[in-house]
């Protein structure tokens, strides 16, 4: 039978159906913040340079960029509990090939390499689906709570990362790297059982009342909200929810007031927002693909522990993305900024002048990386305060930028390789973020579009 259905929290908010939703949060990191600590391994290991290592982080991101649309289209044509459930058996399916010795089970060497990159290209559509798809969850089923359940759901996410990231390399020392990030797969499994036996079928497919379930009234604060509380604990990033909310309702409209709009597209704010949100993101892909290995070169870490230091990176971002809208209550948003670009800049710096300090540093830019999140989306929901056209600024902003972060991981190796040191990707990153800065102070200096009537 299905575990039994208590309203567990105040509001009426089903107990089960949240633990379910909570669990499968866990894995939308997980398996990707467990490769860098022992990335350093399975380059050796499978012969790979540096840059090609890189792509191992790179390939998940590219599927957020490119495939969203595409998914967004196939959750329209079946229930969200089969999408959820597809979601989980495609990280677990990726989890496993990833780390399978296949050239040793075919008797084929080469097969080896590309079975990893193949079982990475698994993981990124399965963690693009169901970014797509949890959101709708929350909308759909938790009506009144959104904030508070995206909320438990982005500090879900970061647990995954957290635990991952200082665990994998202590596992690897036991039991190599392949078993070790083959380990991580239970977390689907066990999600994947209870979301099965928790959810219960559903009478016909949903075609897509749940992306535009929420009340009128809430509609144009949709990209901010939700990526104020969802997106920045993530990826670090919304991952492409806003994006399937425009590709599943489309941006047309039939309204000759919307129709006399100017597109987003043509509006240079958007321009200048994906160029922030492409230097946010690429910084923080990059740094989290090879996070563990700086600290070892510049901050003398023993490779064993260096995943668990690169976690604080991970871990304060969850006082982030709760942090920046109890600091709008007091502060505006370009002062917010001002105090986030600081931390987040201290990062590179500090690694550069004072690396011993790595703890304090990594910590800091572990809040900001989350709360720039909140920052852009919330630039988003000012200027383009309908639903409609909000949509169409997240969908750009995100695409562009995630399709930047994707390679940025790459970039960083092939920089390494180059030059045999983390110092100049480390200084460039830190060129990124003084580039990024400057435009979230123009940006964030100007006022908002008026509501519309």
């Amino acid at each position: 039978m299905p575990p039994s259905r208590p309203s567990t929290f105040r509001g009426g908010i089903d107990g089960v159906l949240l633990v379910a939703v909570l669990l499968v949060a866990v894995n939308l990191r997980a398996p990707l913040t467990a490769l860098p600590p022992v990335v350093a391994d399975v380059a050796a290991d499978l012969h790979l340079t540096a840059a090609a290592a890189g792509l191992l982080t790179g390939i998940p991101v590219l599927c957020f960029a490119l495939a969203t649309p595409a998914v967004a289209g196939l959750l329209g044509r079946s229930s969200l509990r089969t999408a959820i459930a597809v979601a989980l058996g495609l990280i677990l399916a990726g989890t496993l090939v990833r780390s399978a010795d296949l050239g040793a089970l075919v008797g084929d060497p080469a097969v080896s390499a590309p079975g990893t990159f193949a079982g990475t290209v698994l993981l990124g559509l399965g963690i693009t689906t169901a970014n797509l798809a949890v959101p709708m969850i929350a909308q759909r089923d938790f009506p009144g709570h959104v904030s508070t359940v995206t909320g438990l759901y982005t500090a879900a996410i970061n647990v995954g990362t957290v635990a991952t990231t200082a665990l994998t390399a202590p596992l690897a020392d036991a039991v190599g790297w392949r078993w070790a990030l083959a380990s991580w797969s239970v977390l689907a499994v066990v999600a994947l059982v209870w979301w099965l036996r928790a959810v219960p079928r559903e009478a016909r497919p949903d075609r897509g009342p749940a992306v535009s379930a929420a009340p009128p009234r809430e509609a144009p604060d949709a990209p901010g909200d939700h990526d104020g509380d969802g997106g920045p604990g993530a990826d670090g990033d919304g991952d492409g929810e806003a994006l399937a909310a425009a590709a599943a309702e489309g941006v047309t409209g039939t309204d000759p007031a919307a129709a006399r709009e100017r597109h987003v597209l043509a509006t240079p704010f958007t321009w200048w927002l994906c160029a922030m949100f492409a230097l946010q993101s690429s910084s923080f892909y990059a740094l989290t693909a090879w996070l563990p290995l700086v600290l070892e070169e510049l901050a003398g870490i023993p490779r064993a522990a260096s995943g668990g230091a690169a976690s604080l990176f991970q871990g304060f971002a969850i006082v982030g993305g709760l942090a920046v809208p109890l600091a709008a209550r007091r502060w505006s948003l370009r002062q917010s900024f001002v105090g986030i670009a600081v931390l987040w800049l201290s990062l590179p710096v500090g690694l550069l002048v004072a690396p011993g300090l790595w703890a304090v540093w990594a910590s800091a830019a572990g809040v900001a990386q989350a709360a720039n999140f909140v920052v852009i989306f919330t630039l988003v929901a000012q200027r383009f305060p309908t639903v409609r056209r909000g949509r169409q600024a997240s969908a750009t902003v995100q695409s562009v930028g995630y399709c930047l972060a994707a390679v940025a991981p790459t970039l960083a190796g092939a920089l390494h390789t180059a030059t045999g040191t983390w110092t100049t990707p480390v200084a460039v990153v830190l060129g990124a973020l003084v580039v990024m800065t400057g435009i979230g102070l123009v940006l964030t200096g100007r006022r908002p579009a008026p509501a519309p009537r």
